[in-house]
């Protein structure tokens, strides 16, 4: 379970309080739950980057600001561009409005906005 907990810190980086709790009050869902995160996270069709950003787009739709955080925080490790996830959320703005872009952009600059450009 350690390591299924060192990828998902690496994902979204960190490891929320729910899944360490999860852990001690539901072992065997916490491992599925776990598993299932692998195996959507993996590469396949579509890059781990891919994916990162889509989860970023996703979470901005739904203007959910702690898991655009958490996203984003991941991000970075997995070498996603400022400027990769500034489209996605172009795209998220086109399907699910201006809030959506706010909520994506403040936390963009907030976590990303003096990184370095690759």
């Amino acid at each position: 379970m350690v390591e299924e907990e060192k990828t998902l810190e690496k994902m979204i980086g960190k490891v929320p309080e729910i899944f360490k709790e999860l852990k001690e009050t539901d072992p065997d869902l916490y491992g599925k739950v776990m598993g299932l995160d692998q195996m959507i996270w993996a590469d396949g069709a579509l890059s781990k980057q891919t994916k990162k950003i889509i989860a970023i787009a996703i979470a901005a739709a739904l203007r959910d600001g702690h898991a655009v955080r958490a996203q984003m925080a991941g991000a970075g490790e997995l070498g996603v561009k400022k400027e990769e996830i500034e489209e996605g959320l172009r795209v998220a703005f086109l399907l699910a409005g201006m809030p959506a872009y706010v909520c994506g952009k403040a936390a963009l600059e907030e976590i990303l906005g003096d990184r370095p450009r690759r």
